[in-house]
């Protein structure tokens, strides 16, 4: 590695687009001759709070081995002017594409641009390479989806996710706040026309309940084929986005690498579940390969590489997990046959249960407090329809497990959930996988068909991806049940589902090796930003029931947790609670109030949202309500409540 540049950091580099509208860019420039490759990082995360802690030390440490490291606040966010308007809108990737072309164009960079992201700029990382702007040369996306309805935090099989709810919540609380006041000469004229301009996220997300032209927008998997920047894609098991890495190496035409690892929602160096890995390292081989040309073989890398899970107690707070690397040089692997399981050819019956899905954990992980992983499945297989498949070898699943249903209702609108357990000799079940169907999408995903009560229908349903070591002598269980709350919202009414035939198909890979087939290196020191933490509230997690209705509740609370950065001397803070309810007797009773409230702090102004958002249900709707102030000084500048009644 050559000698480390001298650095100097930009924090607010002015990015003019074709319509008028100043983004800020904060920039770590290499010092030395130049021109450099350039890396961008684009999302709405607000880069002078919300994601500075995160940025400093990996974008510094990619401007010492000689790149220009580039972090943009989307358009409407952070301290950059104009309004959000959704995410992933066709406005955000054609600024993208102007934010591209730009940084080639300048003097400092020699039009070699690579982008990456986790999550939002993961996504738009991706979507971005589908629209080929020239300068474009490599991507890293971590955290994505090549299909934005079958696999983000909106939708899962047609079924609406709590996630939609709660991101609509969060997103909202996010953007709330203003430009640093410090920074932008404006800021309090940019801030009030973005609260003014703010989308109903919840109205839009939960109109869209079938894959239509909404979701099939930035959706890769469309047309695979214009993917032809090289891209490494990697992402964790233990998050809610296991899917895209597998199949963008299946279908991606052009250099594609997939990681599958065993991180939450999380930057591989920085997951709070180990092992990390030396993320900034291997982004550095990709970006000299592609960016500065050199000659590291990047492109002969394995094609897919997984983190294979060994068994072990389910621990909702884990914090390591014990497994290998395994590697595969060419994807789908010749490694990797399908063992089909018949699991039943005679009916059987699982009526709704509203207390079964009590285990599920959080859709992605972030290591913010505790419990956000799966717990023991045991509860929830008792609440389900279980069929064990006996392992008698160790047997390694790699790959996307698929159960075959030949299956009927009790009413026209009905769900289906199927969990794959690994049940251990110590009496406890560990979740290896899910999928979830909405069987009025027995179909197709594009409308809603109503079941025929009685009359079978039969459908694959998809399991999420997984790398897992089953060991001789465990059973597999596969879980079927009507339900999963809070993970999923219910359908209105309660429903037997008979199911006649079922079937398991499992892709197993023989063993290579008993160790590592590939080595990743742990990650590397970064410098650290200087933060002062003013207050650290309590994460908290509880259940409860009310012994007078009897109605079952979980209540989640992040406390008052407010810091100061050292460096620009902005101080922030948040405040969060979450609290889901139903009756165990009625679906429809399902609801939820969740609370965010954000402030910001800086040289007299203090700017403070309180957003409570609530969604409930009936038999055919939706009901979604917010309320939503903002102030200055203790000054309402902004408030807007909101009632909708959205079809379901």
């Amino acid at each position: 590695m050559s000698q480390p540049h001298n650095v100097t950091i930009d924090r607010d580099m002015g990015i003019a687009l074709p319509d008028g509208t100043r983004l800020s860019a904060q920039v770590w420039m290499p010092d030395g001759p130049g021109p450099f490759p350039a890396i961008l990082e684009y999302l709405p995360y607000r880069k002078s709070d919300g994601t500075a802690a995160r940025d400093h030390g990996m974008h510094l440490a990619f401007a010492q081995q000689g790149y220009v490291s580039i972090r943009v606040d989307r358009r409407g966010t952070g301290d950059s002017e104009g309004s959000f308007d959704d995410e992933y809108s066709e406005e955000e990737l054609s600024d993208g594409e102007d934010i591209i072309a730009w940084i080639a164009d300048q003097t400092w960079c020699n039009g070699n641009v690579g982008i990456q992201g986790i999550s939002w700029g993961g996504f738009n990382g991706l979507q971005l390479a589908a629209r080929r702007p020239p300068a474009l040369k490599a991507v890293i996306s971590i955290g994505t989806t090549v299909n934005r309805y079958t696999d983000d935090i909106h939708y899962k099989g047609g079924i609406q996710l709590s996630e939609n709810i709660g991101w609509v919540a969060t997103a909202t609380s996010w953007n709330s706040m203003p430009p640093d006041p410090a920074l932008i000469e404006n800021w309090r004229e940019i801030w009030l026309k973005r609260l003014e301009n703010a989308p109903n996220l919840g109205k839009i997300w939960t109109e869209h309940k079938n894959r239509d032209d909404y979701w099939k927008h930035g959706s890769v998997c469309e047309d695979y084929s214009v993917i032809t920047t090289p891209t490494l894609i990697m992402g964790g098991q233990l998050d809610g986005y296991r899917n895209a890495m597998s199949e963008l190496v299946e279908n991606g035409p052009g250099v594609v690498k997939g990681v599958l690892g065993p991180w939450n929602h999380k930057y591989p160096h920085i997951s709070t579940i180990s092992p990390a890995t030396d993320y900034i390292g291997d982004a550095l081989n990709w970006w000299d390969r592609w960016l500065k040309g050199v000659e590291n073989s990047a492109e002969n890398d394995p094609a897919y590489r997984a983190y294979i899970m060994d068994s072990c107690t389910p621990d909702p707070a884990l914090k390591a997990r014990p497994g290998r690397w395994v590697s595969e040089a060419d994807w789908p692997s010749d490694n990797v046959t399908v063992q089909t399981h018949k699991l039943c050819d005679a009916p059987q019956k699982i009526t709704t249960d509203l207390l079964c899905g009590q285990g599920c954990g959080e859709y992605f992980p972030f290591g913010f407090g505790p419990g956000e992983l799966p717990d023991d499945q045991t509860a929830d297989n008792a609440r389900s329809l279980c069929f064990d498949v006996s392992v008698p070898e160790t047997t390694d699943i790699l790959g996307a497990s698929t159960v075959n249903l030949t299956i009927a209702a009790d009413q026209p609108r009905a769900q289906v959930v199927v969990r794959l357990c690994d049940e251990r000799p110590d009496g406890t079940s560990a979740l290896i996988t899910l999928g979830m169907l909405n069987l009025r999408h027995h179909q197709g995903s594009d409308t809603m068909r109503d079941l025929t009560p009685g009359e079978p229908v039969t459908v694959s349903i998809p399991l999420d991806h997984s790398a897992y070591r089953l060991p001789a002598g465990h059973k597999l269980r596969v879980a079927i049940s009507p339900s999963y709350w809070p993970y999923a919202w219910p359908e209105a009414a309660p429903a037997t589902l008979t199911v006649h035939k079922a079937s398991l198909t499992l892709p197993c890979r023989k063993t290579i090796a008993d160790s590592d087939e590939w080595h990743y290196d742990t990650p590397r020191p970064m410098e650290a930003r200087d933060i002062q933490m003013n207050e650290i509230g309590k994460e908290e997690k509880q259940r409860k029931t009310d012994p007078i209705t009897g109605e079952s509740t979980l209540v989640i609370r992040s406390g008052r947790n407010e810091v100061t950065d050292q460096i620009n001397d902005l101080t922030t803070g948040s405040e969060m609670s979450e609290i889901w309810t139903i009756h165990p007797d009625n679906p429809a009773s399902a609801r939820v109030e969740i609370i965010w409230q954000r402030w910001l702090k800086r040289d007299g102004v203090t700017a403070h949202s309180h957003l409570v958002t609530r969604q409930t249900t009936s038999a055919d709707h939706f009901h979604i309500e917010q309320d939503f102030t903002v102030s200055e000084n203790g000054e309402q500048v902004f408030q807007r409540m909101t009632k909708d009644d959205i079809a379901r």
